[in-house]
């Protein structure tokens, strides 16, 4: 779930018009922020910059950035900052891709152990262009944080367009939690995620990982405020549990720029708490919501409970 930070302008839609973002109006008081204080996240920041890593904090600009920071943490960004999906509601570069980086897996290990995480998320970008859509270089990079720091691991994927065996290899790593974020509705799905992204798909990726290595917790995200309804969320999160999926995200879709996907509404931190607390009625053993409440955040106590 690669949320953004929001713009408060509102602009036209393509009919013509105030577009929903338009008629939201200013950012609700509940989305804005204090910087937190102290230098832990100038120490993380230069780490990464020595390190030559990518990060999901920065190439999607996340919210929580300078929080998770000042806490000397990060969710790591492996094969690249170059996307080959075009999806609505995400900032990360689209474009021509970049090579692998083979030694990425040590640098990135290196770096948890420098940051001395106990608990490390690594996503990626989606790479369409790779024979196995980067299933490889998660199992490496996962291997590799084991072994230096001893870490549990979170890998947060994309959907590897259902090519042979790429699961199955990120499985043969047995990170902890296996994400792969449903992030909208179906009826969504191809206005928010693009041409190549499939409900149905995501649903049996989550439920191989089970099927795979039983031992392996599987998670999922949506964003609210895209147009959704109460129902269709519902219905989502009742498919999840049939698939297996055992924690869940909620958190708010953030515009990040004008040419992205306008927000259609901003959910109050209450109907957050109330649909959280539904869904852990649903059969969720953890759930975490809010309006900024992302894929990876406070991911290690998500993790620590099962």
């Amino acid at each position: 779930m690669l949320h953004s930070l929001p713009i408060v302008e509102p602009e036209k839609s393509s009919c013509g018009g105030s577009s929903p973002s338009a008629a939201v109006g200013r950012l609700p008081k509940w989305l804005k922020r204090n910087v937190p204080l102290g230098n832990a996240n100038f120490f993380t920041d230069r780490l990464l910059d020595e390190l030559n890593l990518e990060t999901v904090c920065e190439e999607a600009k996340c919210p929580n950035r300078m929080e998770c920071w000042s806490q000397k943490t990060a969710t790591f960004m492996i094969l690249g900052k170059v996307c080959t999906r075009p999806c609505g509601f995400c900032s990360v570069n689209k474009g021509k891709t970049e090579p692998v980086e083979l030694d990425e897996p040590e640098r990135l290990a290196e770096a948890a152990l420098r940051l001395g995480l106990k608990h490390v998320v690594i996503t990626s970008v989606t790479r369409d262009d790779l024979p196995d859509g980067g299933a490889e270089h998660f199992y490496r990079c996962t291997l590799a944080v084991r072994k230096k720091t001893g870490a549990t691991v979170e890998v947060l994927t994309p959907d590897f367009l259902d090519k042979p065996g790429a699961i199955e290899r990120v499985c043969e790593a047995a990170p902890e939690v296996f994400n792969h974020n449903t992030e909208t509705v179906p009826r969504l799905y191809r206005e928010v995620r693009g041409r190549k992204s499939v409900y149905s798909w995501t649903l049996e990726l989550l439920k191989r990982v089970r099927q795979i290595n039983p031992a392996i917790r599987t998670k999922s995200g949506l964003m609210l405020g895209l147009g959704e309804t109460r129902e269709e969320l519902f219905d989502v999160l009742a498919d999840l549990l049939d698939a297996g999926v055992e924690l869940l995200t909620l958190g708010q879709y953030l515009q990040p720029t004008l040419e992205h996907l306008p927000v259609t509404r901003y959910l109050p931190p209450e109907e957050f708490d109330e649909l959280g607390q539904a869904a852990k009625a649903m059969g969720f053993k953890q759930v975490a919501s809010g309006p900024f409440v992302r894929s990876s955040y406070h991911a290690r106590e998500m993790a620590e409970v099962l």
